[in-house]
């Protein structure tokens, strides 16, 4: 099986969710994430992971073994 890069992991969040910014780093199975969408207007820490997961579909815990994932709306990231 082939390593999974941030890059790939980075594509894969990028094709399921409109992002402001992303940022993803990582070691080929433990990734962390910065995710900046205003899809996640409203939306609870859980409901905002949740749609991460969805994009991520089968690849999250099989070769994605972990994923640190920081999800902000962009006035959420504006406001850092």
């Amino acid at each position: 099986m082939d390593m999974i890069t941030p890059e790939y992991v980075r594509t894969l969040i990028a094709q399921g969710l409109a992002c402001d910014h992303l940022e993803v780093d990582g070691d080929g199975a433990h990734f962390d994430a910065v995710i900046v969408s205003a899809s996640f207007e409203g939306k609870s820490r859980v409901a905002r992971h949740q749609m991460v997961n969805r994009a991520l579909g089968a690849k999250m815990g099989n070769e994605i073994h972990a994923l640190s994932m920081k999800t902000l709306t962009p006035a959420e990231w504006a406001a850092r």
